[in-house]
C-alpha cells in the first residue's frame, strides 16, 4: 500500500481504557459541625488542598449538620467531619480534619503536583 492509496475501512481499532477518570470534574460534600475547630480545620485544609490540585475542576458543597440534621442521615453520616466524593466515581469517604494531604489526594485519586 502507498502513502496515496486509502486506508481500509475494515480496520479494527482497538480501545485502550484510561487510567484517569472519563470525567475530571470532582463533586465533593463535607459534612461539618457547627465551627468547632475540627470543623474549621477541615473546612480551611479541603479549600486548599482543592485550590491547589483541582483549579476550577471541583464543587465543594460544606454542609453544617447543626443546621440540616436530617442530610446526615441520607448519607449515612457516623462522624465529622466527613467529606464524601461523589464524582468522579467510585464514591469515597474520608473522616477526619483533612490535615494528612496525601491521605486525602489519594482518597480523591488526584495525584499531588510534583
Amino acid at each position: 500500500m502507498n502513502a496515496d492509496s486509502p486506508r481500509p475501512t475494515h480496520s479494527k481499532i482497538k480501545k485502550v481504557p484510561r487510567k484517569e477518570p472519563a470525567s475530571d470534574h470532582y463533586i465533593l460534600k463535607l459534612y461539618v459541625a457547627g465551627l468547632s475547630p475540627k470543623s474549621a480545620t477541615a473546612i480551611a485544609n479541603i479549600n486548599k488542598i482543592c485550590a491547589e490540585n483541582l483549579q476550577g475542576r471541583y464543587q465543594l458543597i460544606v454542609i453544617d449538620l447543626y443546621q440540616q440534621p436530617q442530610l446526615a442521615e441520607g448519607e449515612q453520616i457516623i462522624a465529622i467531619p466527613t467529606l464524601i466524593k461523589k464524582l468522579p466515581p467510585p464514591l469515597r469517604r474520608i473522616i477526619g480534619d483533612l490535615s494528612n494531604t496525601e491521605r486525602v489526594l489519594v482518597g480523591l485519586d488526584v495525584q499531588s503536583k510534583p
